[in-house]
């Protein structure tokens, strides 16, 4: 269709199973793997073309999640003479095991589909497709998303950008500031408060969502898109969360924790003081967000509480002890 004047659009879908695997395809016509999708019709939007080519193929009857990555390729990166190509990759999942494990390919267009490690399926999957996916894959990680230009991040892209290549644009002074604030690095940041008891117990919460069996302190995270500063994002998840309306204290520590391929994660950690019996018989849980809540003595907090966050807590009951403090901690550690 080298004729039409429009660019060609397509939507991509990486399929995730509940492990983080990836879902390639092996199509019968060609050699190389490919991820799910296909062109786009003229009445549907790339979500509608990519949930239905999921159904026809796959016999998937998932959404497209949330927009991962465009990618626009002129005529010749493309392979179409005439034609530029816009794709649109889209999050599909995660598949729980049992629909996994149940995908049927019709007889004629695919021959086998595999649900590989992500850096495999980076591996298996031909060079104009990998690039696509590793950008993907970062843009799900962050949060945030791509911009492709044949294949290859956009120099003010949020997210796939190469940090060696972003560093060397910044230092040359290539980027605009809106690229330059585009492509940053980013960071998650969470007001805690530390409730303690009259017998030094410390006040943990359970939450109703993610991992349950994690217990976490009372807090959250700072709506700085809405000017938030942390200690009003502590007294207010604390009001949200517990229902008690109470000034935080003094700041114990702030800590700093990273992952490879993840947002830096920034925790202010408060005094919340002491609560006496009249004042922990006030607690009214938000049930959407809490199933329960207790208080545990320092030494049992290990099996309860992930090993980052308990080093966090014992730093703060040690500047407590102390009145040392602000603490600056790594991972937990001063």
């Amino acid at each position: 269709m080298p004729d039409r004047p429009s660019p060609l659009v397509a939507a991509t879908g990486v399929v995730l199973d509940t492990g983080g695997r990836v879902l390639v395809l092996t199509p019968s016509r060609a050699a190389d793997p490919q991820l799910p999708g296909g062109t786009v019709e003229e009445t549907e939007t790339p979500e509608e073309g990519l949930a239905r080519v999921l159904k026809e193929e796959l016999d998937l009857a998932l959404p497209a999640g949330r927009l991962l990555a465009v990618d626009s390729r002129s005529p010749g990166a493309a392979g179409v003479p005439g034609r530029s190509l816009v794709v649109h990759v889209h999050l599909v999942g995660p598949v729980p095991p049992q629909q996994a494990d149940a995908i049927s390919l019709p007889a004629g267009s695919l021959t086998r589909a595999h649900w590989l490690p992500p850096d495999e399926a980076c591996a298996a999957l031909p060079a104009p497709v990998a690039p696509r996916l590793r950008a993907a894959l970062a843009a799900l990680h962050t949060g945030s998303f791509a911009h492709l230009v044949d294949g290859v991040p956009h120099p003010g892209s949020p997210a796939g950008l190469d940090p060696a290549r972003r560093v060397a644009l910044e230092h040359s002074g290539a980027l605009d500031p809106a690229s330059h604030r585009a492509s940053r690095p980013k960071a998650v940041t969470a007001a805690s408060v530390l409730f303690t008891d009259p017998d030094g117990r410390v006040l943990l919460v359970q939450p109703a969502y993610g991992r349950s069996d994690r217990w976490n302190l009372p807090g959250g995270g700072i709506d700085s898109d809405l000017g938030e500063i942390p200690r009003a994002a502590a007294r207010r998840e604390v009001h949200e969360e517990l229902g008690l309306d109470l000034a935080p204290g003094r700041l114990l520590a702030v800590n700093w924790s990273h992952k490879a391929g993840r947002p830096a994660r920034i925790r202010f950690l408060y005094d919340g003081g002491v609560l006496d019996a009249p004042a922990l018989a006030r607690i009214r849980l938000d049930e959407s967000e809490l199933l329960q809540w207790r208080a545990v003595a320092p030494a049992d907090l290990r099996g309860l509480v992930k090993p980052a966050l308990r080093r966090q807590i014992t730093a703060c009951l040690t500047a407590l002890a102390t009145g040392t403090g602000p603490l600056e901690l790594h991972a937990g550690r001063p």
